[in-house]
């Protein structure tokens, strides 16, 4: 009969936040696939419980994947866990459990604390409606395509970064979406928990240098209820020449400008030529 497994969330920065299920799902399970064994065999030493580790993360994940589902399959039952909060968002356990469900193993949850939906809670922000964004991608193709996606985004918006690259983060974020409030929120659970907020254009000022530390959830407002019917041509013209300005393409300021005021995309790039 094949093993369970089990998707479990550990503490973002508090160890205490670690239920008493967890604990018990550790002990009993037979191995555990850990995007970082070393920060879960912290976690292990505080509970004084000893498993196996496999190492399971982006780089190796296509290598583990089959020695993992071939020992749930033959019995074993294997906790997936992430660095901290759950696994399988913004995370290549999503694959493993994917997998799982292809081959009919039973996938079972053992929730804990989630960064986004903690940092959204104590933000202020609305949150009637939101989407996750996870992190923005260092390719510049596909960072500039999410930024565009994004622009016209109605709902909250939550960004995922890593500390060292929040300035670069905050200023591709203010060229693509204009002066909106965000929240900064850092080191949720832990001594130095901290909401900042402020505007992109201020945050942009305060933070030049990546001058903040911890880990990093950013808020963002969505977009305002555009009035296309108040917008003109020669209003859609000037938009798009500032886009090129800053070094996008005829052709991509063009779609951007149709995009945030509602008029085609051809008579705006004929107006710039």
């Amino acid at each position: 009969m094949a093993g369970t497994l089990f998707v479990m969330g550990t503490p973002i920065g508090n160890l205490s936040d670690f239920s008493p299920r967890a604990i018990a799902t550790l002990e009993e399970c037979d191995f555990i696939a850990a995007e970082d064994t070393r920060v879960t065999l912290k976690l292990l030493n505080h509970f004084d419980i000893k498993k196996q580790l496999v190492s399971y993360y982006e780089h190796n994940k296509l290598e583990r994947e089959d020695e993992i589902l071939n020992r749930i399959i033959n019995g074993e039952n294997c906790v997936l866990v992430s660095d901290a909060g759950m696994p399988a968002i913004s995370d290549p356990g999503m694959e493993l459990v994917k997998a799982c469900h292809e081959r009919g193993i039973t996938v079972q949850s053992v929730p804990g604390p989630t960064a986004f939906a903690t940092a959204l809670a104590i933000s202020g922000m609305d949150n009637g409606r939101f989407t996750f964004e996870g992190f923005l991608s260092v390719n510049k193709k596909s960072r500039r395509e999410h930024l565009d996606d994004i622009r016209c985004e109605r709902r909250t918006m939550i960004f995922y970064e890593a500390p060292h690259k929040l300035s670069a983060t905050l200023r591709d974020l203010y060229e693509a979406l204009g002066d909106r409030e965000i929240a900064i929120v850092r080191e949720l659970t832990k001594i130095h928990e901290e909401v900042i907020k402020t505007t992109l254009s201020a945050a942009v000022e305060a933070y030049p240098d990546n001058n903040l530390k911890g880990e990093i959830v950013l808020i963002i407002a969505g977009a305002k209820e555009d009035k296309t019917e108040e917008v003109t041509l020669e209003d859609a013209t000037a938009l798009a020449l500032d886009f090129v300005d800053k070094g996008m393409s005829k052709n991509d300021a063009a779609k951007t400008a149709a995009k945030q005021t509602g008029l085609k995309k051809g008579d705006i790039y004929k107006a710039i030529q």
